[in-house]
């Protein structure tokens, strides 16, 4: 019957082979290219009248991918913001914190060379050794450098720098995620601002028509056409809606006074431009990353990975602390009664010693930790996994989103042409005195609801085309400044 080798023959064999035990981190397996809806890849269809949009699949979106709306008070607020932001500024240091502490732990792989110096006042008794001698009193001074080094034979401390180093790529990538969400909250802002200002015009141009309304209601009465009633029911539709006001009004204070902070000032320092649909050009080509390379381009997909791979990583801590540990020290000394015979050559003295630790009895603690790793590892995974599968569904959200604002911006044109048609032709047939004023009213609010809804999705489809370039995103990878722990040798090789 076969018998399986104790832990101490296994010791000694990695031990000879001077190897690093725990798994090597792998990658997932990569995404297939099938498409990110059912039926794969599909441009947007553009009906006639609406401004066309392309998807331009296996492209990448840009680093400066807003420059896209061709705004340049919009870029010059992104610049700001990219350089002023308080949230962006903490990320940057606490991603420089993490390097430190892969710095920290890579220290453990070398010697460590400290200097000692002792001072000591002793009193010797004689009669402790047999000796008819007195007892006597003397001061001992030494001083030295130390040395100790581990050679840790099964990877314990490359295990660590790894994980760390694993740790700091995740800071990185939340790092690029702040920027992202940065960069997006500032152009949505700045969209909101846009679609703000344009319905508070608009709403301003309702309240005309509702006074050029009331004045024709007025005019009827006077002819002998109309009643006082037509004249009080034309005051109600202008006095309700210039209550519409005040609250986008409100709206578009928010909006700025966010803006502001985007770009790390308070609103009594900084004002926004005052952006406007018109100023904003919507991008025509819209570059759709492939989902094979969307988990290469996604900072919360690599930050999740990045997890997994520091998960993997901690096993292989927990593993080396099951086995011997070998520890060199010595250290050379300088020893004497008085500080003035130091640092002579007959005073000098020295020492080298090698020692073994051989975990033995811990009452199951080891093992506990080792299996903490591997289950700790098996959540990052499946964490990993659920990340890619949000990810992709936001993608086909986005891309669903704008085949459907270009259908809904149709048929909102559609929508104000008629009710613009119906409203003139009411407004005439009420002056020419064949129409009461309440038909005039409805076509109104109609004709109201319409323009503010042909605003609204033109804001919509400015925003979810944004909202897909962060989905892709958001071309952080091309920013200098972001390409920090994934870029840089981040592992110790193993022995």
């Amino acid at each position: 019957m076969l018998r399986r080798p104790s832990r101490a023959v296994l010791s000694l064999s990695a031990l000879l082979a001077g190897c690093t035990v725990g798994p090597d981190f792998a990658p997932p397996p990569a995404t297939p290219d099938a498409g990110y809806r059912p039926g794969g890849a599909a441009d947007l269809a553009t009906p006639p009248g609406v401004p066309a949009q392309h998807l331009a699949f296996g492209d990448e979106a840009a680093g400066d991918w807003w420059t896209m709306f061709r705004s340049p008070a919009l870029n010059a607020v992104l610049q700001d913001a990219v350089a002023q932001n308080r949230d962006l500024a903490a990320a940057r240091s606490s991603l420089d914190a993490a390097h430190e502490v892969v710095n920290e732990a890579r220290g453990g792989l070398f010697p460590q060379i400290d200097l000692a110096g002792t001072a000591e006042r002793q009193k010797l008794n004689f009669a402790a050794f047999g000796l008819k001698q007195p007892p006597e009193t003397f001061n001992i001074f030494s001083i030295g450098p130390t040395v100790s080094y581990s050679l840790d034979p099964f990877g314990k401390n490359r295990r660590l720098v790894e994980e760390r180093a694993a740790q700091a790529e995740v800071q990185n990538y939340q790092t690029a995620a702040i920027y992202l969400s940065l960069t997006g909250n500032t152009v949505s802002d700045a969209l909101l601002v846009a679609s703000l200002r344009a319905q508070i015009k608009t709403t301003e141009d309702i309240i005309r028509d509702d006074e050029n309304t009331l004045d024709l209601a007025r005019k009827a009465v006077q002819g002998g056409a109309a009643t006082q009633m037509d004249v009080e029911t034309a005051r109600s539709q202008l006095a309700t809606d210039r209550t519409l006001l005040p609250p986008l009004r409100q709206q578009l204070s928010v909006a700025r006074h966010a803006l502001s902070v985007l770009v790390g000032k308070s609103p009594a320092e900084w004002s926004p431009p005052d952006f406007t649909l018109d100023s904003l050009t919507l991008p025509a080509r819209v570059p759709v990353s492939l989902p094979s390379e969307l988990v290469h381009r996604r900072p919360d997909i690599l930050a999740s990975e990045a997890e997994l791979h520091a998960a993997s990583a901690a096993i292989g801590v927990a593993t080396a602390q099951l086995y011997p540990n070998i520890t060199l020290t010595g250290g050379i000394e300088q020893i004497a009664t008085g500080t003035g015979a130091l640092l002579t050559a007959g005073n000098n003295a020295w020492n080298i010693a090698g020692g073994l630790t051989l975990p033995l009895f811990h009452g199951g603690a080891l093992e506990a930790q080792k299996r903490g790793a591997e289950d700790n590892f098996n959540a990052a995974l499946a964490s990993y996994q659920q990340t890619v599968l949000v990810s992709f569904a936001q993608v086909a959200d986005t891309l669903d989103a704008l085949q459907h604002d270009t259908e809904y911006l149709n048929e909102t044109r559609q929508s104000v042409e008629a009710a613009g048609r119906s409203l003139e032709l009411t407004r005439r047939a009420y002056q020419a005195g064949d129409l009461a004023l309440l038909p005039v009213l409805d076509a109104s609010r109609v004709s109201q609801r319409a323009r503010i809804a042909y605003i609204r999705a033109q804001a919509q489809r400015y925003l979810d085309t944004a909202q897909l370039f962060l989905a892709m995103g958001g071309g952080w990878w091309e920013r200098p400044e972001l390409r920090q722990a994934g870029t840089e040798p981040s592992l110790v090789p193993a022995h």
